[in-house]
């Protein structure tokens, strides 16, 4: 594993099915991955919520981790599910509106882990994998959990317009093993590649 000081990847941000219950896989998966990320020496960012965002926080402190929550306190969205008083981030950002946290989770991670979820899932892996696309060469990278991403990134390939560079920022995963070995393995190109992401470019911010 890189050395703890020269790390460029410190924070990773975990994205997922909000609704996922303690008895769901998808949880008990996500769970499992925060605790890996936290030995492995990362903090890991989420958005406060229920679901796999409380899944990966349970599972970094567990682990004897870091959480950084960034969350919106919604006034007139009804189906947004807010902050769960069950997450136990340490640390918490508040966005003024649901772009807002978006674009803040996005920024505070140097990388991102993203499970399976619904349309809010869907609306964050398209702007972080648009991000990565767009700043190709210094880019934050994504690790897309589970085998059913790759039918999905094939389906883009076969009916989409794509770019040869947008298959080359992300991995797919099986196991909470496999997200701390790519995340390595991402770590080594940032040191070894000359113009691949720095984090301190910050090309994007809120």
């Amino acid at each position: 594993m890189p050395n703890e000081v020269t790390k460029k990847i410190k924070t990773v941000a975990c994205l997922g099915f909000a609704d996922a219950t303690p008895e769901d896989p998808l949880f008990k998966e996500a769970y499992g991955v925060g605790m890996a990320l936290a030995k492995a020496g990362y903090v890991v960012a989420n958005g406060g919520g229920p679901g796999v965002m409380r899944a990966t926080s349970e599972g970094a402190k567990a682990g004897g981790g870091h959480v950084v929550g960034v969350t919106f306190y919604p006034k007139d969205v009804a189906n947004f599910e807010g902050k769960d008083k069950n997450n136990p981030i340490d640390e918490e950002i508040k966005a003024n509106n649901y772009l807002e946290r978006t674009l803040k989770l996005l920024d505070v991670s140097q990388a991102y882990v993203i499970f399976k979820g619904g349309t809010g899932t869907i609306s964050e892996f398209g702007m972080a994998w648009g991000l990565a696309r767009l700043y190709f060469g210094h880019h934050k990278p994504l690790i897309l959990y589970g085998k059913f991403w790759e039918n999905i990134m094939a389906t883009f390939l076969s009916n989409m317009r794509m770019r040869p560079e947008e298959f080359q920022v992300y991995r797919v995963v099986e196991t909470p093993e496999e997200v701390v070995k790519n995340l390595e393995i991402f770590e080594y190109m940032l040191e070894h590649e000359p113009h691949v992401f720095n984090p301190a470019e910050k090309p994007f911010q809120v």
